[in-house]
């Protein structure tokens, strides 16, 4: 009898994924249509919580990301929740086995939103990180891997690596907002001496040793899946080449953002590389 609300309730997570990113949309939309409501799903989840520290402004957001937190437990508890959104999380994590340990490492970055600005070190950074994204990346990992804990192991690192250059690609984009709207600085680079052009380089740097970190684990994705996840790591990696190009000044000016053509031209070049089983170390 709940066959229609569940269905609802991943349709929401879909409108919220494709509301907020369209560029991550596009890549789930190259999975097979179980995997794409699990990843909407978890993507749903993770946005929530990250509008209300983030947005929310006008309003109690340590009273809301708590109630957010003891609503998603309670659902998992019984099953169900009112809450379309944490409704399809929950069938998620169940399907999936999605560890407690991952859900409560992304809790409690986002809880360190509320009350941290500046992060003075690299292992207050990294430590954030692994929280907001890496973790993020292992809860898909587990969909993608459907039950076999051996590939899961196997692949945790590599997707660990994958998610930790996505977030800090994101970063480098959202620069000016993060600075100017949320007075955050991610980066104990720029704490100093501020955001500069060597600063920029030595973070780009360190995201290139993250994204090649991750090529052997995208290699060993199941074929439903290496493509979709191929696309959206070529996005980034072409998001960090033209971060690259755009001085420091410039960035803390302007969103910088990939062409649609060029988007199109990713896709394709992903498609072609997984067809003809191109290997991504050689060929990257």
């Amino acid at each position: 009898m709940t066959d229609l609300y569940n269905e609802i309730s991943y349709r929401t997570s879909t409108l919220i994924t494709i509301s907020y990113s369209t560029s991550f949309s596009s890549a789930v939309r190259l999975l097979d249509s179980e995997t794409q409501d699990a990843i909407y799903s978890i993507y749903g989840f993770v946005r929530l919580a990250d509008e209300i520290v983030d947005t929310f402004d006008d309003f109690d957001k340590e009273s809301l990301l708590q109630k957010f937190e003891n609503d998603f437990y309670h659902a998992l508890e019984k099953g169900i929740s009112l809450n379309p959104v944490l409704n399809s999380f929950q069938m998620t994590v169940r399907k999936y086995n999605i560890s407690d340990d991952l859900i409560q490492a992304f809790m409690k970055s986002m809880k360190t939103d509320l009350i941290k600005q500046n992060y003075i070190s690299k292992r207050e950074t990294d430590d954030y990180i692994y929280g907001s994204a890496e973790v993020v990346g292992l809860m898909c990992l587990k969909v993608f891997v459907r039950g076999d804990e051996l590939l899961y192991n196997e692949l945790e690192k590599p997707a660990r690596k994958l998610g930790a250059a996505f977030q800090k690609v994101n970063f480098l984009r959202d620069i000016r907002d993060d600075f100017e709207i949320l007075n955050r600085q991610y980066f104990h680079h720029s704490l100093q001496n501020g955001f500069t052009d060597e600063v920029k380089t030595k973070i780009a740097e360190e995201v290139e040793i993250d994204f090649r970190s991750s090529l052997s684990g995208l290699e060993k994705l199941p074929d439903n899946v290496k493509t979709g996840v191929l696309t959206a790591y070529y996005y980034h990696r072409t998001l960090l080449k033209i971060i690259r190009k755009t001085s420091a000044k410039d960035l803390l000016k302007k969103r910088v953002r990939v062409p649609d053509p060029v988007k199109m031209f990713l896709f394709i070049r992903a498609y072609i590389v997984c067809r003809l089983g191109i290997s991504l170390i050689n060929h990257n």
